[in-house]
Formats: C-alpha cells, sequence, structure tokens
C-alpha cells in the first residue's frame, strides 16, 4: 500500500495546472506593470524612441522642402498636413481607390502607402505641378471639357494617373486607357467621361 502512494507521489506534478497558470498570471501581471512604468518613465524623459518628429527634405514639384516628420506618418498625410498641399485626397486610405495618386520617380504610387521619410532623396509630383486656374495642364482641361468629374474625390488621383500613362503612352487606344487607369476607382461612375478626356488630352499633347 505503502508503494503504491510513493509511486503517486513520485508521478504527480510538483506544479498543478492551476497552480501554473495563476503564477504566470500573476508574473505577467508584474510585468506588464514593470514595462508601463519604465515607459511611461522614458517617455516623460523624452527618451522614448520612435514617438519623435526627424528633420527631412522632400523634392517636390521640383523644389527642396524642409519638414519635421514622425517616422510612422505618411507622404500623404506629409503633404496635406505638414505642407497644406491637399490636391491628393484621403478616402479609402488602404492603396485601394488611387484617390491619393501622386508621382514619385516618374512612377505613380499611392501616396498612402508611402512613408515620408522612404521618399527622401526622390522626385515627388503632385497634381498642384500641373498648374491651376487659367493655365490648366492638357489633361486636367479634358477632364473638365468631358464632365470626368462629379463629386470630384477620386479626380486628382485620375489626372495624375492619367499624366504618369500618358508620359509612357502619348498615343493609346481605348483600350489601353481604360487598362492604364485600372488602379483608381471612381465611385460616381464617370468612366466613360475619364477615357474621352484621356483620349483628347493625348491628341492635345501630341500636336503641341
Amino acid at each position: 500500500m505503502s508503494s503504491i502512494k510513493d509511486k503517486e507521489k513520485q508521478t504527480k506534478p510538483a506544479v498543478s495546472r492551476r497552480g501554473f497558470l495563476g503564477g504566470a498570471s500573476v508574473g505577467g501581471g508584474l510585468l506588464a506593470t514593470s514595462l508601463a512604468v519604465q515607459e511611461a518613465d522614458a517617455q516623460a524623459a523624452g527618451k522614448l524612441s520612435g514617438l519623435g518628429e526627424v528633420a527631412i527634405t522632400l523634392n517636390i514639384n521640383g523644389k527642396p522642402t524642409n519638414l519635421a516628420v514622425e517616422p510612422r506618418v505618411t507622404l500623404l498625410d506629409a503633404l496635406r498636413h505638414k505642407l497644406d498641399l491637399t490636391g491628393a485626397k484621403r478616402v479609402c486610405d488602404r492603396g485601394t481607390c488611387g484617390a491619393c495618386t501622386i508621382m514619385v520617380n516618374g512612377k505613380t504610387v499611392y501616396g498612402c502607402s508611402v512613408l515620408a521619410i522612404d521618399a527622401v532623396g526622390k522626385q515627388i509630383a503632385t497634381i498642384e505641378s500641373l498648374g491651376g486656374p487659367g493655365k490648366l495642364h492638357p489633361v486636367s482641361a479634358a477632364f473638365v471639357k468631358h464632365d470626368a468629374q462629379q463629386c470630384g474625390y477620386c479626380t486628382p488621383g485620375f489626372v495624375m494617373a492619367a499624366k504618369a500613362f500618358l508620359d509612357k503612352n502619348p498615343n493609346p487606344t481605348r483600350e489601353q486607357v481604360q487598362k492604364g487607369l485600372s488602379g483608381n476607382i471612381c465611385r460616381c461612375g464617370t468612366y466613360v467621361g475619364m477615357r474621352e478626356a484621356v483620349l483628347e488630352a493625348s491628341r492635345s499633347m501630341r500636336n503641341a
């Protein structure tokens, strides 16, 4: 009888599952509290890495521009909130709708999907570079002529996408235009007018 009890003592875990979980919970709570205190102390001392702004220079529309941003700030937010270049719109903020389309080194990108610090040393072009009232770029003028906008939120992104597309394909077919602008979405459905606008802009730019 005693030998059976001895075997049970030998095989019984030193710590029960309930005891282990209870200890882990207490230990985890103490660790979390300790880390929170350390973080608060570091933040109060201004030593918490990654939260402070850093000075950068962006080349925007042909001009170097100095600004300070947190490393997590997107290029879109830097343009809109730091430099008051509000042509590019924030709509989906997920890199799917194209409303924030700008050009970086001649290629279209979604401004909401690029960090501002990653754009340092690159050539950035926004819709503000294409002129304004009284001196519209051929693409912008064609968009107005063909009523290729309704609410207007998607329009700057489409204009920039069309400009980049025509730079590489100055004499496109209608099918090529449709494919070339497929990365942008118009919730108002003005696609027909946009395609006509791009085709007319291509003719105007070739004859200029």
